[in-house]
């Protein structure tokens, strides 16, 4: 990987440290500090998320409407350009999730105090987008461990249970198992059942911080590289087109995709971005286009299957979109729909890049075909927000995602650069570079001595390096 050297603050315009500065103010943190070292996880127990979450054989814990009640927020738009707003708040109160499901109709809160309330909201897509569901998953985690009884063994039942819950309730997006496993292992490096009851509980709380401190990060890294890498045309706005929801909705503080939009315009870019309105959840046409508005970026919303047409007639310049799991070869599973605009894309030679943090890469998955694809209820795809648009009877699919194999992606924009394809090594460098990174910048009240990679990816790095470094062809752009 090319060494990279510090960016001159001086080539970074104002619009944008302030746009950095802004969100920075966000970021979650404390004073809580735990040492030790990480170690190997012990097996989890399903039998105590039954017992503990009041889960039934077979099933996932289930939080109930009760459980999680929704409250109106004072604060919702009047329409003015205001910027994006972040997904969650998390105080003494516990945890307070925008209901995506509402929007853009209604601007409400839920309220999340248990593991088995964030499973819930994670399932029931009340939060949703890779990198948010494994922040509130860390989040709700430390939530439960400050109600767990101090008996070692019950906490551990309690802990193991939530983890489990979480885990299962959307099997594609890797960061959800990624955060759960930070948490778990901070459990383990505070002594697991041998430690001190105080220290552990405020631990997984300084963890659960350090998660969401570093996603907010690497998210403004990702987005600074992104702009960098956008084509510049002459005498006209630059033309994007989107899929899903990017924004800090579904991310966090800044976005990955969306970021980089938000970003550019407020460096002074002229953009205008064309919104796919994503089949059949609608996150684009509800989620996206309200974000960009509340941005102040100019936008149009579109069918799906209109984005082909566009590309025909040369109306799209670059493609950006997110991942919720990218394999160790590249391949990248993503809102459905994507893997039609990666084929378009290749078709009219428009850029297609991926915008995804390195939490997002899962090297211990060699190949899409090995990504599970979430199935969604069926009444996603006969209803639109409760209202049928087939006839009573109808089957129907409903595959949550798809994959879009790495030879039809340009580039994957990381918080380490940008990487082109062939991916390989790139994906394997990147990871350990992010990791050691944090090692050296980790925050003042986070652990002082963390594993910079789990054990299955320290592993898988160096299955990864041996599969993919004889043609020494990948390249990390930064």
């Amino acid at each position: 990987m090319p060494e990279r050297s510090p960016r001159d603050e001086t080539e970074v315009d104002v619009g944008r440290r302030l746009f950095f500065r802004r969100f920075a103010t966000d970021v979650v943190t404390a004073a809580a500090t735990v040492v030790g070292a990480a170690q190997q996880l012990q097996q989890q127990s399903m039998d105590a998320a039954r017992d503990i979450l009041g889960m039934e054989d077979g099933q996932a814990a289930t939080a109930s409407d009760s459980a999680a009640p929704a409250r109106a927020d004072a604060t919702a738009s009047s329409g003015a350009a205001s910027g994006f707003r972040t997904p969650f708040r998390w105080d003494g109160d516990g945890l307070h999730l925008i209901d995506q499901r509402k929007l853009p109709d209604e601007l409400v809160e839920v309220d999340i105090r248990t593991a088995a309330d964030g499973a819930w909201a994670i399932r029931e897509m009340v939060v949703r987008g890779a990198p948010a569901i494994g922040q509130v998953a860390a989040i709700s985690m430390a939530l439960q461990a400050e109600q767990a009884p101090e008996a070692p063994f019950a906490f551990r039942a309690v802990i193991r249970g939530a983890a489990t819950a979480l885990r299962n309730a959307r099997p594609t997006a890797v960061n959800l198992g990624w955060a759960v496993d930070r948490i778990l292992d901070r459990y383990e490096a505070a002594g697991g059942t041998d430690g001190d009851h105080e220290a552990i509980v405020a631990g997984l709380r300084s963890e659960a911080e350090s998660i969401v401190f570093e996603a907010t990060t690497d998210h403004g890294r990702l987005a600074s590289f992104g702009v960098d890498a956008l084509p510049t045309p002459e005498g006209r706005p630059l033309r994007i087109l989107t899929h899903c929801n990017t924004g800090p909705l579904a991310c966090g503080q800044y976005g990955t995709a969306l970021g980089v939009v938000q970003v550019a315009h407020h460096a002074g870019r002229s953009v205008e971005v064309f919104v796919d309105e994503t089949r059949p959840y609608l996150q684009g046409a509800r989620l996206t286009a309200w974000e960009l508005r509340q941005a102040g970026v100019p936008h149009t919303l579109i069918a799906d299957v209109a984005a082909g047409h566009l590309m025909s007639r040369g109306e799209v310049d670059v493609i950006l979109v997110g991942a919720d799991r990218i394999a160790a070869n590249g391949d990248t599973a993503n809102k459905v729909g994507t893997y039609t605009l990666a084929v378009l894309a290749a078709r009219h030679g428009v850029p297609f890049y991926v915008c995804a943090p390195t939490s997002s890469v899962d090297l211990t998955t060699p190949t899409g075909a090995q990504i599970p694809i979430e199935e969604r209820p069926a009444d996603e795809v006969l209803q639109v927000r409760g209202l049928a648009i087939a006839p009573a009877g109808t089957q129907a699919r409903n595959p949550a995602f798809d994959v879009t194999p790495a030879d039809l992606i340009t580039g994957i924009l990381t918080e380490e650069g940008l990487l082109r394809a062939p991916f390989g090594t790139a994906l394997v460098e990147a990871k350990r570079t992010a990791a050691e990174r944090w090692v050296r910048e980790r925050p003042f009240w986070a652990d002082p001595t963390p594993s910079p990679t789990s054990p299955a990816d320290e592993k898988a790095s160096v299955e990864a390096s041996a599969a993919f470094a004889p043609d020494g062809s990948d390249e990390v752009v930064v």
